[in-house]
């Protein structure tokens, strides 16, 4: 059986390298998120950076690294509680440790400058990217979360027989999700990786960062709703 400790250790691991490489992929790789990688390659920094943490730790916690998944699988009655309240924990720690090592590496590169929204600090309105309004950026993350949460959701089901592919297309579906959505919010889904960044980032990005737990949370327990209801239990009978 596998230890809480280690559960809790894997999910600060992996939310931590999700915030560092996906973020770093902005950060350093995409300088103002539109030149050097450019939108695509921080899309596949995200979603690769899911997909390694899947095959890694997955077959030790699950590999949620989100707060909105392990709420959805509360909603969705596959996972407890008291289990869920330790993975938010583990994965906001890992998000923080994320951030604070981007912040080192940046901070210490030639005229570096805390921009507002720097770290790749979600956020909406002028001066962030697109400058969306905040009713935007709200659809935008409750919807782009029950999409992504909808994935999940289907593909970890015990009856899906394509089950050992689960990582692959959950990963996959956070790309889909940042090549649309980046311009947007920058893209959340995610609780814990809008919050490290905005820690240190302070601010706008501290001041908005509401929407980037409200958003996703609502969106993840309407997924678990609409799958258990719409799916799961249909196919039951």
């Amino acid at each position: 059986m596998i230890s809480k400790t280690s559960k809790f250790v894997a999910e600060m691991f992996g939310t931590m390298v999700l915030v560092l490489m996906g973020c770093g992929s902005a950060v350093i790789a995409g300088a103002d998120g539109t030149t050097g990688v450019g939108l695509l390659g921080i899309s596949f920094a995200f979603g690769l950076s899911v997909v390694a943490m899947a095959y890694a730790i997955g077959h030790i916690s699950g590999c949620h690294i989100n707060p909105a998944i392990s709420i959805a699988m509360v909603t969705a009655g596959r996972m407890k509680m008291d289990e869920a309240v330790r993975y938010v924990i583990a994965q906001i720690l890992g998000a923080i440790i994320g951030a604070g090592i981007l912040y080192l590496i940046f901070i210490n590169h030639p005229g570096a400058e805390m921009k507002p929204w720097a770290l790749g600090s979600n956020g909406w309105g002028t001066g962030y990217l697109d400058a969306y309004n905040m009713t935007a950026a709200f659809v935008a993350e409750f919807v782009f979360t029950f999409i992504f949460l909808m994935v999940i959701l289907g593909s970890t089901s015990t009856k899906n027989i394509n089950g050992g592919f689960a990582g692959l297309a959950i990963g996959l579906a956070l790309v889909l999700i940042h090549i649309v959505g980046i311009k947007i919010t920058g893209v959340s889904v995610n609780p814990a990786r809008s919050i490290g960044p905005a820690i240190f980032a302070g601010g706008e990005a501290l001041s908005q960062l509401w929407l980037f737990i409200v958003a996703p949370v609502l969106g993840g327990i309407f997924a678990a709703f609409t799958y258990n209801l719409l799916i799961e239990k249909p196919e039951a009978k």
